[in-house]
């Protein structure tokens, strides 16, 4: 009799710890969240996306700032890729996000291609661009955006110059974001990319349809999850898909880690990326 007491109790303490641990979890989630959706206007916690980065969080307060270093290596069929990008993004008032950003380009041939095969190194351009949210609603866990990214397209670094100006990026975008109860986060990004040529006076058009999918840890910045980046060109679908984590290093730094992974092979391959996150006191 004593016996099948004491495992009864042994079994109510278990189920008792465990219920408690979740409750914790929870309350520990809560009371994050509520730390960074707290003070006014309303503001809903996401997770974004670590590729295509948002010009801001949305629903930015005034006051907010981010400083982003990002570092990649893409495996084409002839040659290597290495990226790497600085970028600076601030919001002068509530719900306005700005940028700048300065991406690079580096190229490395492989198997014996010929240098004249392979593009030119260069600072692909300055990169200028905006966000609003225009609706934040804390019961729905719902947030949605507009923007404009405008990129002024430079030559490359052995003509530098000769112009310094080559042609211009338009990128009209809309997002729409949700988070599902505490950690489970759904992102839209979508907008056409519209390129124009100054030399050869000629526009070309594709399609970005971006989703991503994320896992938040309880309590903390830290998610795993994947985005889905495609692009419709010209009746020609292109999609790769980029399983990522971000993890806290210290209060204010984030490191994103990224993979590429393109679902149908032609020029690319694999790919990895690597961003920086600081986010300075404000």
């Amino acid at each position: 009799m004593n016996l099948k007491i004491s495992v009864v109790l042994l079994l109510f303490a278990s189920a008792s710890k465990h219920c408690y641990a979740q409750l914790t979890d929870s309350t520990e989630d809560s009371l994050f969240i509520n730390s960074k959706e707290a003070n006014v206007p309303d503001k809903v916690f996401h997770a974004e996306p670590l590729y295509i980065d948002l010009i801001r969080d949305l629903g930015a307060r005034k006051g907010e700032k981010e400083w982003n270093l990002g570092l990649g290596l893409t495996d084409n069929a002839r040659f290597d890729s290495y990226e790497a990008l600085i970028e600076y993004e601030w919001a002068p008032i509530d719900r306005l996000g700005l940028e700048v950003e300065l991406p690079f380009t580096f190229y490395s041939p492989l198997g014996g291609t010929p240098k004249t095969e392979v593009p030119a190194n260069r600072l692909n351009s300055l990169k200028v661009a905006a966000q609003w949210t225009f609706f934040v609603n804390k019961d729905m866990g719902t947030s949605m955006a507009i923007g404009y990214i405008n990129e002024f397209q430079l030559a490359d670094f052995g003509s530098f110059g000769k112009p310094l100006i080559i042609g211009n990026g338009f990128n009209p975008f809309y997002i729409i974001a949700k988070r599902w109860g505490s950690n489970f986060h759904s992102l839209i990004y979508t907008g056409p990319i519209i390129e124009r040529d100054f030399e050869f006076h000629q526009t070309h058009t594709s399609y970005a349809i971006n989703p991503s999918f994320h896992y938040m840890i309880p309590g903390t910045k830290n998610f795993i999850g994947i985005e889905c980046d495609q692009v419709i060109d010209h009746g020609d679908f292109d999609m790769t898909l980029r399983p990522q984590m971000r993890v806290g290093v210290a209060d204010n730094l984030l490191v994103g880690i990224v993979a590429g992974i393109p679902v149908q092979r032609e020029n690319e391959r694999f790919s990895s990326f690597v961003r920086l996150i600081w986010e300075p006191s404000h």
